[in-house]
């Protein structure tokens, strides 16, 4: 049970990060249009450590398909995308920084942990 909700934690966190780097831009991200990019890029993650892949394949392979789906969701310039995906990394890592710290949950960068 608590994978379960280690995983949900994990995409709402991860959406919420793309859902807040979103605000920071003029149109902005749709709850759900953050959502599914978090659910995809997290359930990408959970199949590859599923498969027994290395700790840097699982942390690298959801990257392009977070991209991919905030380009077309943004429906923007390629400048305007890429801030917005600057921005939504270093948010995600100051919510790693503080839940892997604060809480020992460690699903949003498993290879960084800081407890």
């Amino acid at each position: 049970m608590k994978y379960y909700f280690d995983f949900l934690l994990a995409i709402l966190l991860t959406s919420f990060s793309y859902y807040l780097a979103g605000l920071f831009i003029s149109n902005g991200l749709a709850a759900w249009q953050a959502f599914i990019i978090g659910f995809s890029v997290v359930s990408l993650g959970a199949i590859i450590e599923a498969l027994k892949s290395p700790m840097w394949l699982i942390i690298l392979i959801p990257f392009p398909v977070g991209m991919l789906l905030l380009f077309l969701f943004l429906n923007s310039a390629l400048l305007t995308w890429f801030i917005s995906y600057v921005i939504t990394l270093g948010i995600y890592t100051i919510i790693h920084l503080l839940m892997s710290f604060f809480f020992k949950f460690h699903s949003l960068i498993p290879a960084w942990k800081l407890s």
